[in-house]
């Protein structure tokens, strides 16, 4: 048999409120880990609205680390032009190429392939 308890309305949302609040805290205290942990990355909101407004991704990492063409081409072993050219949405470049792209910026592959 099944025991049950009757509670109001009112305390059952409550409860349900307070719930909902403790997933949030898991949820943030598991991602607070992973910050801490190194395996993954905090970036500002300006950034991220570069990228939801449909900036070439690979030119808000890029600008994000510092890095000048130049340095990530010599970093990624590809050309500067290469960099130029998929940033100005021209040619979207090999896996490979992006592959090498995405680890020289300390990213994912999908990090930085065009939306």
């Amino acid at each position: 048999m099944t025991e049950t308890v009757t509670i109001p309305k009112a305390e059952y949302q409550r409860l349900s409120a307070v719930e909902e609040d403790h997933a949030d805290i898991r949820a943030v205290l598991a991602v607070q880990a992973r910050v801490d942990a190194g395996t993954e990355e905090l970036v500002p909101a300006a950034m991220v609205s570069r990228l939801i407004d449909g900036e070439s991704p690979l030119r808000v990492w890029r600008e994000y680390r510092g890095l000048s063409q130049a340095a990530l081409a010599r970093t990624a072993d590809t050309s500067r032009v290469q960099i130029v050219d998929i940033e100005a949405g021209r040619r979207t470049g090999s896996v490979r190429t992006l592959r090498r792209l995405a680890d020289a910026l300390g990213v994912g592959l999908d990090d930085v392939v065009p939306g």
